[in-house]
């Protein structure tokens, strides 16, 4: 277990790394905006668009496996909602706690961690996890919220979902990257290079910039933020285990991967969407801080766990 934590420690020291350098003043608000920007536009999309076009849809399209998480997840994400429901919550606001429940960081995080920790075989997972983070529970938030306040179910809201999937530019490069794949293209080796230069800036970015934005964070209303950590770095991975083991049985190391992928911390787009519809900032801000530091600890854990299970 030692060995797995110094393995993944340096994901996080490079995390502290953007805390500090925030925090001392030496990167501003400004500065980390642009950088996640970066990140998210042209690292991150060239890294999962190389990936997903050296494989085709057939390999890492598995219902089974979709199916295993989808039914783990959610039955955290109705946990959540049913303790905020009992505090007597808002619909909006109980939309936003299940979302910090359920919704890791597998873009900025879990890519390039859990394909440098697990190997590259690790992708096809990683994406379908975060296909039905973006897809499935990215567009649950926004019709529980939009509806709640409108009142009514409308064309318009699906239409403001759908434009949202399609302005995602995680979910646009692994669709083209699939595309690719679908075609046969191969990849000219110029074109190759330039994806892996790009997306080689994708990891230690994408950390830094996790780590900048922590800095502004504050750990307001610790109970509820510890809560909603502990069904994130907890509850969620050991839901997603139960779920891809004995009741809808996943391949052992696409299992393992779901799992890991299950107990990353709170996502950074929870706190865009909470901001957005001003809806709890406060308290997913908290979350993401507290399931970030915890996870340092319990991420190491839970991959040492599911390697033992292979």
């Amino acid at each position: 277990m030692l060995a797995i934590f110094l393995q993944t420690l340096p994901f996080f020291l490079i995390i502290g790394l953007g805390f500090g350098a925030e925090r001392s003043g030496f990167f501003n608000e400004e500065a980390t905006a642009w950088l996640t920007k970066f990140v998210f536009y042209f690292a991150l999309s060239a890294m999962l668009f190389r990936f997903s076009a050296n494989l085709s849809l057939a390999e890492i399209l598995d219902w089974q496996f979709v199916t295993a998480y989808l039914v783990g997840t959610m039955a955290i994400y109705l946990l959540a909602t049913l303790v905020a429901m009992l505090r007597r919550l808002r619909v909006e606001e109980a939309a936003v706690e299940a979302q910090c429940a359920v919704i890791g960081n597998v873009g900025f995080l879990g890519v390039p961690m859990l394909v440098l920790l697990m190997g590259e075989a690790a992708i096809g997972p990683v994406m379908l996890v975060l296909a039905v983070d973006l897809i499935v529970f990215g567009s649950l938030i926004v019709i529980l919220i939009t509806g709640a306040r409108d009142g009514r179910m409308s064309i318009g809201i699906l239409g403001t979902v759908g434009m949202g999937l399609l302005r995602n530019p995680m979910i646009v490069s692994i669709v083209l990257g699939l595309s690719w794949s679908a075609l046969a293209l191969p990849i000219p080796q110029v074109m190759n290079e330039f994806l892996s230069l790009l997306g080689g800036a994708a990891t230690p970015g994408a950390l830094f910039a996790i780590g900048a934005s922590l800095a502004g964070k504050s750990a307001e209303r610790p109970f509820v933020a510890g809560w909603l950590s502990l069904c994130k770095l907890v509850l969620h991975p050991a839901a997603v285990a139960i779920s891809a083991i004995w009741l809808f049985p996943v391949a052992p190391y696409a299992a393992a991967v779901m799992i890991a992928a299950a107990a990353l911390p709170v996502a950074g787009n929870v706190y865009i969407l909470a901001q957005h519809y001003r809806v709890a900032p406060q308290r997913v801000s908290a979350s993401i801080l507290i399931s970030t530091v915890t996870a340092v600890i319990t991420v190491s854990l839970v991959i040492g766990w599911v390697q033992e299970m292979l």
